[in-house]
Order: C-alpha cells, then structure tokens, then sequence
C-alpha cells in the first residue's frame, strides 16, 4: 500500500509542477492577488513537458501496483482485506481523472476565454 500511495503524492506533486506555469496565475487572479511577478511563474513553461512525463511515470507505476503485480498480504493483516483493495482502486482513478484534468487545462483554456 506505501508504494501505492507514494507514487500518487509523486504524481500529484508532478502535475501541480507541470501546471503551475498555466493554472497558478489564474488561481491567483481568482483568489483577487494580482501583480507583475505572477508573469515570473511562466518560466517554468520549458519544464513542463519533463514534469508532465514524471506524472505519467508515477501514475503507471501506481497502475502497475495495483492491477498487474499481485498482492501478497498474510492473512489477519489489513491489506489481506478485498475493500482495501477496491478504495485503493477508486482512490487511483479519482487522482488520475484529478491529474489528467489539471494537466489538461493549458490546452483547454483557450476555449473558456
């Protein structure tokens, strides 16, 4: 379950790095907190394709734990547990679906202006 969860927080580690050239600035103009350095966050836009593949890396190796590698628990522990098993599962892909639509936004919000 560590390495699971893990490669998730590494994940959205990832992606809040590859967005914070995109989504910050525009959080930070919603939240009303404006001024020129917010210009400065769009340096970090030539990382972004390096931070965007560690996400996809992280997230496949989540994906790999999960679904491909069998799971290996003694009975009486608590990942011996099939419920465990499915919240681990659901937790991924409610991360994924949230990793993917922030990874998306820089593409997609020229359309919501």
């Amino acid at each position: 379950m560590f390495r699971v969860k893990s490669s998730l927080v590494a994940g959205v580690f990832a992606a809040v790095g590859a967005s914070v050239c995109c989504v910050g600035p525009l959080v930070l103009l919603g939240l009303g907190i404006s001024g020129a350095w917010i210009a400065n966050l769009t340096a970090l836009e030539p990382l972004r394709p390096g931070f965007i593949a560690v996400t996809l890396l992280f997230l496949g190796l989540a994906f790999r734990r999960l679904y491909l590698q069998p799971q290996v628990c003694e009975s009486g522990t608590v990942c011996a547990e099939p419920i465990v098993l499915k919240r681990q599962r659901l937790t991924f892909w409610v991360v994924a679906l949230a990793l993917l639509a922030l990874l998306s936004v820089p593409w997609l919000a020229p359309y919501f202006l």
